[in-house]
């Protein structure tokens, strides 16, 4: 079984949300979700609830099909971050120029799969 959950157009740039995805891919939900917690980064955050919807995904899915959930099976099994739309701001500058500033956003993924034998063909 797979479960899968987006978060569009959040505030931080695509760069550093990657790092913090590269730290839980083909992790153990459990694990994932304290690497998460404590993790001293700001894009931090936005991953785990994105993570924890994805949970909350697969269980809806579970009951849905009347299968056992769970959720100490559940591996993180794709996550990744695309970049979203970028806001273009200016800031003022000397002799009357202005300076474009770039506040780039970020569209994260997390794809959560059951690591039973049976499910996986």
């Amino acid at each position: 079984m797979e479960a899968k959950a987006i978060a569009r157009t959040v505030r931080v740039t695509p760069r550093k949300a990657r790092r913090v995805v590269d730290l839980i891919r083909g992790k153990n939900v459990q694990e994932a979700q304290t690497i998460l917690k404590f993790a001293p980064q700001q894009a931090s955050e936005p991953v785990l609830k994105v993570l924890d919807s994805a949970v909350a995904n697969a269980r809806q899915a579970a009951s849905k099909e009347n299968k056992p959930f769970r959720e100490n099976e559940l591996v993180v099994s794709k996550a990744y971050v695309d970049e979203g739309v970028t806001l273009k701001r200016f800031r003022a500058r000397a002799q009357g120029r202005a300076a474009q500033i770039l506040k780039r956003t970020s569209h994260i993924t997390v794809v959560v799969a059951s690591n039973d034998k049976e499910g996986t063909r």
